[in-house]
């Protein structure tokens, strides 16, 4: 028998093909390799070593949104996620390089995005850049594609990406206090989103703290298999955490990482942080608002972040939120938890099968009539917003916090 970690959940998988209609890759491609039970068995090989070829492997692997929908669809409970990334660090350690593009992204994810001084500095960077109209130049020459430069955000002015900490005390009489997890992308990209939750939350009457300490929760490098320093980074937060009851964050994809530091990092502590993250919308769903949020008289759709409903479990409560505003409409579209395409930096890494989700997405909130969408993670915001410009529409993308206030 293989000593691979991932090769006893291999054999949990009992090739019943569920997650198969489930899968967008699947879907897309058509191919049984681009399928969840495909990969399992991919991967069973490799650790067994009857892969030949694991160059060949490794593209199919590659090809995987990590969406986790087939989790959901698996009736054997099979963690794919776990499967996944941990084939991925087999293969970075032992299989053939990656592709020049995928190596250059794997670097800056662990020697910039991991480290937010870096970070910070790479933004200033690149809000000069674009200040200068260098953006633009890109676009122009054709150095940049469209999709790419719809993509990526622009960068926000220095006061929305300055970090926030401390102690922010309620409005009113005090119910409780939480933790909050600020991430690295959302400080720097969502700023003005991460005030908005500290404001929706000091006025539902809880004190807010936010720990300096913090660092990137790293689901980014668990997706691309750099196990060794997402977990160097989950240890760090939960040191910065240890003191919290509750700790909040309003980042499908990090709320998914960081719920998983349990099985990432051996402890109780790090079990403990795992226990006690939730998502803001859960936390608010449960523990009730006491402001009536503004009125919002407008056709909203809400959109499923797959590691928020897949990952997390976290379906109802979002909705729950969004009808208690007055006046809004929610309605409802067809296939609200299927993939958007984003997946991290996927769209940018697999760029031609994620604009095929992205567009099929499009299609389907276009059925909907809906004026907004609102969605509850970063890189769902930016996909979704993409190709709603791409295809002409103006319909705005926003997050659920943002209507609460």
């Amino acid at each position: 028998m293989s000593e691979l970690p991932f090769y006893p959940h291999t054999l949990d998988c009992v090739h019943c093909g569920l997650c198969q209609a489930a899968c967008p890759t699947y879907q897309t491609l058509g191919l049984e390799c681009d399928s969840p039970r495909g990969r399992i068995a991919l991967a069973r090989g490799l650790a067994e070593a009857r892969v030949e070829s694991p160059a060949a492997v490794r593209k199919h692997f590659d090809q995987c949104l990590g969406c986790l929908a087939c989790e959901s669809a698996c009736p054997s409970g099979v963690r794919y996620g776990q499967i996944l990334e941990a084939t991925r660090a087999h293969l970075d350690e032992h299989g053939p390089k990656k592709a020049p593009k995928k190596r250059l992204a794997a670097f800056l994810l662990a020697k910039v995005l991991a480290h937010q001084p870096h970070l910070r500095r790479a933004f200033r960077l690149a809000r000069v850049a674009e200040i200068l109209g260098l953006r633009f130049l890109a676009a122009k020459l054709g150095l940049i594609s469209t999709l790419t430069n719809s993509l990526v955000p622009r960068v926000p002015p220095g006061e929305l990406r300055r970090p926030i900490e401390g102690v922010f005390e309620p409005e009113g009489e005090l119910r409780g206090t939480v933790a909050l997890f600020t991430g690295c992308v959302m400080e720097q990209v969502f700023g003005d989103l991460n005030r908005k939750t500290v404001a929706v939350l000091r006025a539902n009457g809880y004190r807010v703290l936010v720990p300096p300490q913090q660092v990137c929760c790293g689901a980014l490098l668990l997706h691309d298999g750099q196990l060794d320093a997402a977990r160097r980074l989950a240890e760090l937060n939960t040191r910065a955490f240890e003191d919290a009851d509750v700790v909040l964050h309003n980042s499908a994809g990090c709320g998914a990482a960081m719920k998983d530091y349990g099985h990432l990092v051996r402890g109780r502590a790090a079990q403990n942080l795992a226990d006690k993250t939730r998502d803001v919308c859960e936390f608010l769903a449960e523990v009730g608002l006491t402001k009536t949020p503004q009125p919002f008289p407008h056709r909203v759709a809400y959109d499923d972040p797959c590691h928020l409903c897949h990952g997390q479990g976290v379906r109802d409560q979002p909705r729950d939120l969004l009808r208690q505003v007055p006046e809004l409409e929610l309605v409802d579209h067809p296939h609200g938890d299927t993939c958007c395409g984003s997946a991290g930096i996927y769209n940018l890494n697999e760029p031609h099968i994620a604009a095929e989700i992205g567009k099929a997405k499009i299609n389907a909130l276009s059925i909907s009539g809906a004026e907004v969408v609102a969605t509850g993670n970063p890189g769902c915001i930016m996909q979704i917003r993409a190709h709603l410009q791409l295809s002409g529409s103006d319909t705005r993308v926003v997050h659920p916090i943002e209507l609460l206030l």
